[in-house]
């Protein structure tokens, strides 16, 4: 096996644990809420009061009951182990952005006497991050990677609009937000051309 294929097989072995090591932490938690009553919906974001600010990170990893997580593994499993592919610190980075972008959009936006709480806004913030990332670093593998999850799973754009109360809208669009701008924040640096070797003149026989 070549060191570029180990490097590959290295890569999606840690994406894949460190998302399976995610989700269930998240349905680990959700145990722990409706064990204790749902103590821990208490760490939701509530908009505009400053104590508020600092349920902004755990508010990403709590949930309103099982089918609430439930609805929100499988897009944050694809869409996180894709771009985990491009390195942990990377993704990292960008889940980091993703999810104080979508609080603090939770806190200044939503409407009074609610609590926002799940990790839907992470989703969105992926497929905003993924979308945008090929044509940012301007890798032709990443832009076929983006056009296929816009395939996949571009329904998700309709839940940027206020259809359910019910439903943090402002949670999603803000992490749309955050992944775009993750993608222009944490972009590739390109490479520099190599110099060309000067050329020798030309000669013409006559």
């Amino acid at each position: 096996m070549t060191g570029t294929r180990m490097s590959v097989t290295a890569r999606a072995v840690t994406a894949g644990a460190v998302m399976l090591a995610w989700t269930a932490l998240l349905w680990l938690l959700e145990g722990i809420d409706v064990a204790t009553g749902h103590a821990l919906d208490t760490y939701g974001v509530s908009p505009r009061e400053p104590a508020e600010l600092a349920d902004v990170v755990p508010s990403a990893f709590l949930h309103s009951g099982w089918e609430h997580v439930a609805s929100n593994t499988v897009p944050l499993l694809v869409l996180g182990f894709i771009a985990a592919l491009g390195g942990i610190r990377r993704f990292a980075a960008v889940v980091l952005v993703v999810i104080v972008t979508a609080g603090l959009g939770v806190w200044l936006t939503a409407p009074p006497d609610t609590v926002t709480l799940g990790a839907s806004g992470v989703v969105f913030g992926l497929f905003g991050y993924l979308l945008v990332r090929g044509f940012v670093d301007r890798r032709p593998l990443d832009i076929v990677v983006g056009v296929i999850i816009a395939a996949v799973y571009g329904s998700l754009l309709w839940g940027v609009l206020p259809t359910d109360s019910g439903i943090s809208w402002q949670g999603h669009l803000f992490g749309l937000i955050g992944g775009v701008a993750a993608a222009f924040a944490f972009r590739r640096p390109r490479r520099p051309r190599r110099p060309r070797r000067p050329r020798g003149p030309d000669y013409v026989t006559v």
